[in-house]
């Protein structure tokens, strides 16, 4: 197959394309950056300058038989201003409607999308058991994701199948949530985040690409997926975990407050429990290579 992925630099992106590669398939990017996407990506994807306009994208689509789209600026790291808000929304929404209308354009279209989203659909819902049918949150991160899913479900009107990964806390070398977790705890100076009660959904970047690329060919797969680990754990219990990786004390923790304080309302995705279960990934079969947390960590820190 030839499948073009938008946001293939980011974390995960740069992980699936050459997993797509190892399986047969040539791939296209659509990329802001035609300089550092060749640096990043090297030659192992045809490059589309999103500078070349929407026509480019449309006689792109025409070629492809799958989109992945994973474009997004990170959540974490900074306060949601009104413009930040906006960078957030425009980076995922607004994204995601200028693909679904190049693919409406295109003749021939592709014949599946599967598209980003993220386990804060569902909002902080404690310990309350969180399937693909579950209810939606109503906080900010909640309803971005909500306008982000219609934005994609709106590509069905083209005859297209259309997969949206309710991705987790996606760990992996070398970038995501684990990279800004390890210098402290390599010091000895990690801990659980607030409480150290709240679930903690986590998958292993080998597993993720692994899920996109089973939902690229197999036809069952449809609407919303969590893509999260099987093993349920904590902030505490993660803590633990990844100190035990390392070999390092894990019981410092970082207090609510402080959060709140460094992050604003953006901390709540560090704050909110989602106990979120991988439903559809289960039903289907799918094999994941790194169910466990423990064995996940040490493959990646060792």
């Amino acid at each position: 197959m030839r499948v073009l992925i938008v946001g293939a630099t980011g974390f995960i992106g740069r992980a699936l394309v050459p997993r797509l590669r190892r399986d047969g398939h040539t791939i296209a990017a659509w990329v802001r950056s035609e300089s550092r996407a060749r640096t990043v990506l090297g030659e192992q994807a045809e490059l589309v300058p999103a500078s070349r306009g929407s026509d480019a994208l449309v006689a792109t689509l025409r070629t492809s038989d799958a989109v992945v789209n994973l474009a997004g600026e990170a959540i974490v790291g900074k306060r949601w201003t009104a413009a930040r808000r906006r960078t957030l929304e425009e980076s995922r929404v607004g994204v995601t409607r200028d693909l679904v209308r190049a693919i409406a354009a295109a003749a021939p279209r592709p014949r599946v999308l599967v598209s980003g989203s993220a386990v804060g659909w569902y909002g902080d819902r404690g310990d309350e058991r969180l399937t693909e049918t579950s209810s939606p949150g109503d906080d900010f991160l909640a309803r971005l994701c909500r306008d982000w899913e219609r934005a994609a479900i709106e590509a069905e009107q083209s005859g297209v199948r259309v997969v949206l990964l309710r991705t987790s806390i996606v760990l992996g070398r070398n970038g995501g949530a684990l990279a800004q977790m390890l210098p402290p705890f390599r010091l000895g100076l990690g801990g659980p985040i607030g409480s150290g009660r709240q679930f903690f959904p986590w998958i292993h970047l080998d597993d993720h690409v692994s899920a996109v690329a089973t939902m690229i060919t197999d036809p069952r797969y449809h609407g919303p997926v969590n893509v999260v680990a099987p093993q349920e754990a904590s902030s505490r219990t993660f803590g633990a975990a990844l100190g035990r990786a390392l070999h390092r004390p894990a019981i410092l923790p970082t207090p609510a407050f402080v959060l709140r304080v460094i992050f604003g309302e953006a901390s709540t995705t560090l704050l909110a429990s989602q106990r979120v279960e991988p439903a559809v990934l289960a039903a289907h079969g799918f094999g994941f290579a790194f169910p466990n947390l423990d064995a996940a960590l040490a493959d990646i820190v060792r």
